[in-house]
């Protein structure tokens, strides 16, 4: 669009379309509110009342969902009626490959053993199935709900592309990602990583992320919340460190942040969007002539003027939450309460972390060989290592790098790595683990560094 059509189509409808849904989304997403002594954001208050309010039937709910998605992705994918096909939410909801399919299945299966307390134990037992229903689901389907009506307000307004331009000489040297990208991270540090990637996904979809930087921003940049940064603290019973502890998580994230992508199999990732267009490198260049600021405001500005109606929005919010609950929680339930499954009943997380067993100790890690057996187990639950180390640990030091280090691998299966794989962006639970094990090896001579420092 030409500079001089750009201008004749700002006005103050174009103003106001910029200025008050971004403050609202501002507010809603970024934001943080004290509730009692607990830091967090509004989003996840009205999650939470939602939670509250639903609470007698919520998992009844859930179960219908998950039940619901299994059943219909199976008779859209053999049977194909055109009354159920025809429909683009319908299709886009219910026609998936079959390994989603089958995986929605499973998901199925794992929910009504668990809900009706049936079959083999392993599935159903407070630490497997009923951890990921009881505790998990329930939080995810309030999230999902308001994060999927009201993210239009973040994303279709013009803030992402004021914040993106402005950022993208500092997010892209360093971590290789639009400057939008700062926006996921912010959302996921004050409220839940889910949001994060929530966001992710979306603006994935919508041509705005690469497939690599979609994979990078997913992996790295939807961050575990300041309030359950807390609670993992508090369970290694250091709550009087959370301060030196949260400077250690965010140190630790960055140097993360900055190393990983740059490895195998992100690097491996290919810079092309969804469809499969290639990416436009002049994309985020200042036009000559204009500042960087002058032109994040224009870029804004047309995005607000372009900018679907109330109507529009609400129809788009609609469709992002029914997408989450429909496509996501089967996924979470299958995935994680098979993660869960194997490091309850199986050796396997235990033995896989004895070859950090040298490296902790290369370290001087107090306890060592206990502290490796946590850091594996990790990709299956954030909670688990901070459980273990609580009972198993003696030395405040140690446990404040399991700790610390339990949020920083972000990738665990009973719900960021099960929301990634339910998601559209592109990565595998064998790229997942992979990135897990690199986070958990670049992170931790940084956490140890601090925690000798900080705390020894």
């Amino acid at each position: 669009m030409s500079d001089t059509t750009q201008a004749s189509s700002v006005n103050w409808r174009t103003w106001f379309a910029f200025i008050v849904p971004s403050l609202v989304g501002v507010f809603l997403f970024m934001t943080p509110v004290a509730i009692g002594d607990a830091m967090t954001i509004p989003i996840a208050v009205l999650a939470k009342e939602l939670q509250s309010l639903t609470s007698p039937f919520i998992h009844a709910l859930i179960v219908s969902i998950v039940c619901i998605t299994g059943v219909l992705s199976v008779v859209v994918k053999l049977f194909k009626p055109t009354i159920l096909i025809k429909n683009d939410l319908i299709r886009h909801l219910f026609d998936v490959s079959w390994i989603w399919v089958v995986t929605r299945l499973f998901g199925m299966l794992f929910i009504l053993m668990t809900f009706f307390k049936v079959g083999p134990e392993l599935i159903h037992s407070s630490g497997t199935g009923a951890l990921v229903l009881n505790d998990l689901l329930p939080v995810l389907f309030s999230v999902f709900v308001f994060a999927g009506l009201l993210l239009p307000l973040l994303l279709n307004f013009g803030l992402l592309e004021l914040v993106g331009t402005l950022l993208t000489k500092v997010m892209r040297p360093l971590f290789g990602v639009p400057g939008r990208s700062a926006v996921n991270c912010v959302a996921s540090w004050l409220g839940d990583g889910s949001v994060g990637i929530l966001m992710t996904s979306r603006q994935y979809e919508d041509k705005h992320y690469t497939q690599r930087e979609a994979a990078i921003i997913g992996t790295t940049f939807s961050a575990v919340s300041i309030t359950f940064c807390l609670v993992v603290i508090g369970q290694v019973k250091l709550e009087h460190l959370f301060a030196p502890f949260y400077l250690t998580v965010c140190a630790a994230g960055v140097v993360a942040a900055i190393i990983v992508p740059r490895l195998p199999p992100l690097s491996f990732k290919k810079d092309i969007y969804v469809d499969g267009s290639t990416h436009n490198q002049d994309s985020e260049a200042v036009p000559e002539g204009k500042t960087l600021f002058g032109h994040a405001l224009d870029v804004a500005l047309q995005k607000a003027h372009n900018a679907p109606g109330v109507k529009g929005t609400v129809k788009e919010g609609v469709s992002n939450a029914l997408d989450m609950l429909f496509a996501v929680l089967p996924v979470v339930m299958a995935v994680g309460t098979f993660a869960l499954i194997i490091a309850e009943e199986t050796p396997i997380f235990q033995f896989l972390g004895q070859p950090f067993i040298p490296y902790l100790e290369l370290l001087q890690v107090p306890e060592a060989a206990k502290a490796a057996e946590t850091i594996v187990v990790g990709f299956a639950d954030m909670f688990i290592p901070s459980i273990l180390a609580a009972s198993n640990i003696e030395s405040d030091v140690t446990r404040f790098i399991i700790a610390a280090l339990s949020v920083t691998q972000l990738i665990y299966m009973s719900e960021v790595g099960a929301l990634l794989l339910g998601s559209k962006i592109p990565v595998n639970i064998f790229e997942l683990f992979a990135v897990f094990i690199l986070r958990t090896l670049v992170t931790l001579p940084v956490i140890a560094l601090m925690a000798h420092w900080l705390v020894g």
